[in-house]
């Protein structure tokens, strides 16, 4: 249940309706923009794919976001995740869910067939008492009627964060990380949730195991990128 009920989460004015918990000024501070269907890079006009993709291309093939990662969405994105809000799910997948029909529009996107939230290692989940991103990933699942496993994916090894490491660094770090179901995979269209896309370099490791699994359209959504952490 919403604290706040019918107010801002962000500056407790009075809502009409509850809407996605937001009012009309705060939605229109975050601070949207035009990116890369693809690798979600700024872009002067909504391309499928810039020059910084197709020069370092992604392993998943289309990507959708809220806005980056700067106030005020950084500041929900983080009272969700580490003050222990967790009834801002609603608030924020309804946002990445304005921003997967806006992706349908600008960047021809197609539902995918299931969604699959990025996991956490059991530890950090058990200190944190949830996985921001399986409770976005399940409201997006039930509003759009699509599948979400969230128990597929596992992450088995509790790796140090990925910001601040080279390349060959990440890699290591990922190496042997994620534990995948053993069971029969149909699917051929997926969406991968995550909260803040930063390296991709957690995103290009699973979506790596998926083109193994045969699926050929990995789509991620997430709810902000951090590009100064790039």
């Amino acid at each position: 249940m919403n604290f706040f009920g019918f107010r801002c989460v962000l500056c407790h004015q009075v809502l009409s309706q509850e809407k996605q918990g937001i009012c009309t000024t705060c939605n229109k501070a975050m601070k949207r923009y035009v990116y890369c269907g693809c690798c979600g890079m700024p872009t002067p006009n909504y391309v499928k794919h810039c020059g910084h993709c197709t020069a370092t291309p992604p392993r998943w093939d289309q990507i959708v976001m809220v806005s980056k990662y700067d106030p005020p969405l950084s500041k929900l994105i983080q009272q969700f995740k580490f003050h222990h809000l967790f009834w801002l799910d609603n608030t924020l997948a309804r946002l990445l869910l304005l921003a997967v029909y806006e992706a349908r529009r600008q960047h021809s996107l197609h539902f995918p067939e299931a969604i699959f939230p990025v996991p956490l290692h059991h530890f950090r989940q058990w200190k944190r008492g949830y996985n921001q991103a399986d409770l976005i990933a399940k409201r997006l699942a039930k509003w759009l009627a699509i599948p979400c496993h969230s128990s597929f994916i596992q992450r088995v090894k509790h790796t140090p964060p990925q910001l601040g490491l080279n390349a060959k660094a990440r890699k290591q770090n990922l190496k042997h990380a994620f534990r995948f179901e053993n069971q029969t995979f149909n699917y051929r269209s997926i969406a991968l949730i995550d909260d803040v896309i930063t390296t991709g370099s957690t995103l290009n490791e699973i979506a790596q195991h998926f083109r193994q699994l045969g699926v050929e359209n990995i789509q991620v959504w997430g709810l902000a990128r951090a590009f100064h952490t790039e």
